[in-house]
């Protein structure tokens, strides 16, 4: 987890001035805003590399910089790992040397450990090719690898996703999955996108002009959202139960079950899964035989108004204390059924919907 991650950092932009202040004790910490919020310069203050920040900074009880009492360290002595949008390999070398620049140290255990990240990452096979002919996902994949080999204390995410296209980022973002879940390594991820953060993130900060507007769960900060959104990804995680014809059977974290494509799931496997807000249906009393897959029960926790949609979010569990879940419905539709807070619902939706993320083809 990060421990004691202490930010309490002020510098004045060109556009605005950026005042963050945070403490938190995730394991990953979000960071989501509309572009010029000022996501990549908290990133770049954090490393270093933007000068004169006043204020604190300590990760993991380490601190990097504190402007009251003069201490300020350099970039290359914090300890952290960055991997940018464009993943800046060197163009002259091949994989391995890319790596091996970022290692701390060359001995046995730096070797060993450049060999398990490799592994782990599914680049092994490409080290000692040119990184000119990388596919973009490669190259993103080479860039994580080679600031995990430095042992950084704070591994900076930024916006690692964002170039690449839908296929490619589910692609990577399962990569980005397995490092959280496999090392201990803390984790900063910036992201404009919502359903990366809420996929990656144990909390979020959201920032507009360079100031946080709201922290908290993924889940229930960015629903609220500064601009709410009718059309929303709802993710979810939970671990196979059971497997049956192509299908995974998923107990979730947050309570209740759901089908998923299988995808090559194995037994007791975490899985991370999303599923559009369009894509599900909710149902009052009896709706008989269906062919979906997923029929969850669940409470209303509120009605959201955006434009002329209408947003119902519902806690899963007859109860309303599990997972929340979005759906997206027309006023006809919620006026015809009912719906208000406390309304027990079914959520209906099919496992072919359910697009997992943390299976890596």
């Amino acid at each position: 987890m990060i421990s004691g991650l202490e930010l309490d950092l002020r510098l004045r932009q060109r556009q605005f001035a950026l005042e963050v202040r945070c403490t938190t004790k995730v394991r990953t910490l979000g960071v989501h805003g509309a572009s010029g919020s000022g996501k990549t310069s908290l990133l770049e203050a954090i490393a270093g590399w933007r000068r004169p920040a006043q204020g604190r900074l300590v990760v993991g009880g380490a601190v990097l910089h504190d402007s009251a009492s003069g201490i300020d360290l350099p970039p290359e002595q914090r300890g952290i790992g960055y991997v940018p949008q464009d993943a800046l390999l060197w163009p002259h070398w091949n994989v391995g040397r890319n790596l091996r620049v970022g290692a701390r140290r060359l001995d046995a255990a730096g070797e060993e450990l450049l060999a398990r990240t490799a592994a782990m990452l599914d680049i092994a096979p490409l080290l000692e090719r040119g990184v000119g002919g990388l596919s973009g996902g490669e190259r993103q994949r080479v860039s994580l690898a080679r600031a995990l080999v430095g042992r950084p204390r704070l591994l900076m995410l930024d916006e690692p996703l964002a170039a690449l296209d839908a296929p490619l980022r589910r692609r990577i973002l399962a990569y980005l999955l397995r490092v959280r879940d496999e090392l201990r390594v803390p984790i900063l991820f910036v992201s404009h996108d919502a359903s990366e953060v809420q996929a990656m993130c144990d909390e979020v900060l959201v920032l507009r002009a360079g100031r946080v507007v709201a922290q908290g769960e993924p889940s229930l900060v960015l629903r609220a959202g500064v601009e709410p959104q009718a059309s929303f990804d709802n993710v979810l995680a939970g671990h196979v139960v059971a497997l049956e014809d192509g299908v995974a059977l998923l107990e979730l974290e947050g309570g209740g079950q759901a089908r998923v494509p299988q995808r090559g799931l194995a037994l007791d496997r975490r899985v991370v899964f999303a599923v559009h807000s369009d894509e599900i249906l909710l149902a009052r009393g009896a709706t008989g035989r269906i062919s979906a897959r997923n029929r969850l029960q669940a409470r209303v926790e509120r009605v959201v108004e955006v434009g002329g949609a209408l947003r119902i979010d519902a806690r899963l569990d007859a109860r309303g204390s599990g997972a929340l879940l979005s759906a997206t419905l027309t006023r006809a539709a919620v006026e015809e059924l009912g719906l208000a807070a406390g309304t027990p619902v079914e959520c209906v939706f099919k496992a072919t919907a359910c697009r997992v993320w943390n299976a890596v083809d």
